[in-house]
């Protein structure tokens, strides 16, 4: 297999600007993972951390934010989502062990293909040999329990530090949503935020977006955040 430069390849991924650590609402619990990634980005960490929950618990921003965070400090970076491997290359992963940080989202995505298997377990091994390449994986499940048939890679995949994402509790959740209103001048009532969090799903992205609903909403008619206002403007 031909070796390529990871950053000659052209791949159809980009960081959102506003998935940063600075806009990540951490719950109890998150403080060490959040430390070892940002140990991650500035290359004083461990080689490989492995951090896991499921959909919607806040790992693609934290993987985003890891790699904005490496930008940042003028450390090259390269995040790949395994949701597409489907559309792509195992080619994708040579050469990668050149970069300083490399964040791969979703690892489980390919649990149970072969060569993505043998590519991934390869990668780690090539990591290892490296000084200075950091590599930060996520899944949905431990590695022991996200479907992958190769022993070895999941004996890779537990050499290095391993987090859980810790949820947030609904108090967090509202304390989360009352900042973000608070950020653009808005004041979201805590009967308003409860009643959100008792109405929708309970996810900070799908919460967030509704809040941007709202307040466009909010100024196009001139009216306060009330739970009849809420219910007019959602059709709850």
């Amino acid at each position: 297999m031909a070796s390529h430069s990871p950053l000659q390849l052209s791949l159809p991924v980009y960081l959102p600007d506003d998935e940063t650590f600075n806009s990540y609402y951490p719950a109890a619990g998150n403080d060490q993972l959040i430390q070892s990634l940002q140990d991650c980005a500035d290359g004083s960490a461990e080689k490989a951390v492995y951090l896991w929950g499921p959909v919607k618990s806040g790992r693609t921003h934290l993987m985003h934010a890891t790699c904005a965070r490496a930008n940042e400090l003028n450390r090259n970076s390269f995040y790949l989502p395994l949701g597409i491997h489907a559309s792509i290359s195992t080619e994708l992963l040579e050469g990668l062990e050149q970069v300083d940080l490399v964040c791969i989202d979703d690892i489980d995505a390919i649990a149970g293909h072969p060569l993505w298997e043998e590519s991934l377990f390869d990668l780690y091994n090539r990591v290892a040999e490296q000084k200075n390449c950091k590599l930060v994986v996520s899944a949905s499940a431990s590695a022991v329990d996200s479907g992958f048939v190769l022993p070895d890679l999941i004996s890779r995949m537990q050499w290095g530090l391993t987090y859980q994402v810790q949820p947030m509790a609904d108090d967090e959740k509202l304390a989360a949503l009352q900042r973000r209103a608070a950020m653009r001048g808005l004041q979201l009532p805590e009967d308003v935020g409860r009643f959100l969090l008792n109405r929708l799903a309970r996810d900070l992205r799908t919460l967030f977006d509704v809040l941007d609903r709202l307040d466009k909403a909010s100024l196009v008619h001139q009216r306060k955040l009330t739970i009849p206002f809420v219910k007019e403007m959602l059709r709850l």
